[in-house]
Parts: structure tokens; C-alpha cells; sequence
């Protein structure tokens, strides 16, 4: 009996021990639940602050929806980041904490770090500020068709660091805010194909340039492609002289990222109707 009684003295005192890091994991595990739940909340808030800022602009006549939609999109998606980083940052303190971590001496470390961090990593800040400049500024947008640098394609993602294109050709291009120098934005409002082509020196400039015109004219009473033009065709007509014949231009003002979708199916026409009324090209050296 003595013995039985012994045994479960010692039983006792292991759980004791383990017992309390049950309930720490426990407390843990609910940490980190509440973290993951509070990310869900934040971008379901997110979402709604996003619908109630597109309203709150649209009253006051600040864009078309289409640039609501993307500059709504393009901060809502930086703010759900921001939100979650910061989220599991607090959590990953706190569930440090519940395992009897001494958390003071690493938060002076990283403190420290931070410090020598922020010396040695100006290129990093740099980035950063430059991401908030564009944010803050709306240069661009997700979804816009832009040229950074000298670099073309869509805009797929805007962080704090970087800016990720998306190419014609499907590369992507990561480009470094910090590292910006130039933007040209295609889509902002509205957008513009240009159209030019080189004629035969002997073409009738005349007749071409009213074929052009009546393209341009179906093409905007078009139904499928009415609600994609803003402005009737401008034609600007010869653009210049060249040794190899006339180059004529006009120019044709569609929603934002929708130009090339216009310009191919104005070429398509305009090139069928000068075949058919006999307009040479100039010949091919």
C-alpha cells in the first residue's frame, strides 16, 4: 500500500509538470486560431469597405467604374496584406509568450537588428516608400497596361517592394519600386489606338483616306463594338513622305485596355477595303 501510494505521489508530480504545457498548448492553438479568424474578418471588412468606397466615389462622379474597380482593388489587396502580416506578427508574440519564451530579449534583438537592418538596407526602404508613392499617388492600377522602364505588360500585383507585370507574351516581369524611374500608363481613363500605314507613292492618298474614314464610322456603329469606342475616328492623314511610300495615320479613342481589341479588328477592315478597291502597297524590297 505504501508502495501504490508512492507511485502515484510520483505520477502526480510529472503531471504537474506537464500538465500546465497542455493547457499552454492549448492557449496556443487558440492564439492562432484567433489569428486565422481575425484575417478571414479583416478581408471580409476589407471587402465591404471596398464596395462602400467604390459607392462613396462613384456619388461624387470621381472616375468611370471600370477605374473604381481597379484602384479599389489595387489598395484593398495592399491593406489584406498589411492586415495579416500584422495579425500573425501579434500572434506569433503571443503564443512565444505562452510557452514561457522571454520575449523582451528578442524583441531589443530585433531592435537592433532593425537598427543596423535599416543602415545596411536603404535599397529595401527605398522600395517601400516607392511603393507607398504609388499607391498614394494612384500612378497605376491592378489590371492597367503599363510600360515601367521600358518594360510593357498588365499589372498583376502592387506590394510595398515590388510591382509585378504580367507580358504579352505571358512572362512576368518583377519590377522594383525603388527602382522606378519612369511609368507610362495606357489605360487611365481612357486609351487611344493609333493607326498607321505605309501606301504606295502612286496610291490615290484621297480615296484611301475616305475608306478610312467610313471604317472608322461602322466600326463605331458597330454593335459589338459601339460601347468599346468613345470618340469618332480621327484621321489625321499623311503623317509624312518616305522613300518607300506615304505613311498615313489616325488615331481612335476606346475604353481603358480594349485599343487593341478596336485597332485589330480596324485593321482587319480597313486592309480588306483597300485590297478591294485597288489601293497598292508599296512593294516588298
Amino acid at each position: 500500500m505504501q508502495i501504490v501510494s508512492r507511485e502515484l505521489a510520483r505520477e502526480l508530480a510529472r503531471a504537474e509538470e506537464w500538465i500546465p504545457w497542455i493547457f499552454r498548448g492549448i492557449r496556443v492553438l487558440v492564439i492562432l486560431g484567433a489569428a486565422w479568424l481575425l484575417t478571414h474578418l479583416a478581408r471580409r471588412l476589407l471587402r465591404r469597405l471596398r464596395s462602400y468606397a467604390m459607392r462613396s466615389m462613384d456619388r461624387h462622379g470621381a472616375a468611370s467604374e471600370i477605374e473604381l474597380e481597379k484602384r479599389a482593388a489595387t489598395i484593398m489587396t495592399v491593406l489584406a496584406k498589411l492586415a495579416s502580416f500584422i495579425i500573425w506578427i501579434v500572434a506569433l508574440v503571443m503564443a512565444l509568450n505562452e510557452l514561457t519564451f522571454n520575449i523582451q530579449p528578442l524583441l531589443a534583438g530585433l531592435g537592433v537588428a532593425g537598427l543596423a537592418l535599416g543602415l545596411g538596407a536603404q535599397a529595401l526602404i527605398k522600395d517601400w516608400l516607392g511603393g507607398l508613392l504609388v499607391l498614394l499617388e494612384d500612378q497605376i492600377r491592378i489590371g492597367d497596361a503599363v510600360t515601367i522602364n521600358g518594360i510593357s505588360g498588365a499589372v498583376e500585383e502592387i506590394n510595398l517592394r515590388t510591382t509585378v507585370l504580367r507580358g504579352e507574351n505571358g512572362a512576368v516581369h518583377i519590377i522594383a519600386n525603388g527602382l522606378i524611374t519612369s511609368i507610362s500608363n495606357m489605360t487611365r481613363e481612357y486609351a487611344y489606338y493609333v493607326f498607321e500605314a505605309t501606301l504606295a507613292h502612286s496610291a490615290n492618298i484621297d480615296r484611301a483616306l475616305e475608306i478610312l474614314t467610313q471604317v472608322g464610322v461602322e466600326l463605331a456603329n458597330d454593335d459589338l463594338f459601339q460601347p468599346l469606342i468613345l470618340a469618332p475616328m480621327e484621321v489625321m492623314g499623311v503623317d509624312r513622305l518616305a522613300e518607300r511610300g506615304v505613311l498615313v495615320r489616325a488615331r481612335i479613342k476606346t475604353v481603358p485596355s480594349k485599343q487593341a481589341q478596336v485597332g485589330r479588328e480596324l485593321n482587319r477592315r480597313v486592309n480588306t477595303r483597300w485590297i478591294a478597291e485597288g489601293i497598292p502597297f508599296p512593294p516588298i524590297s
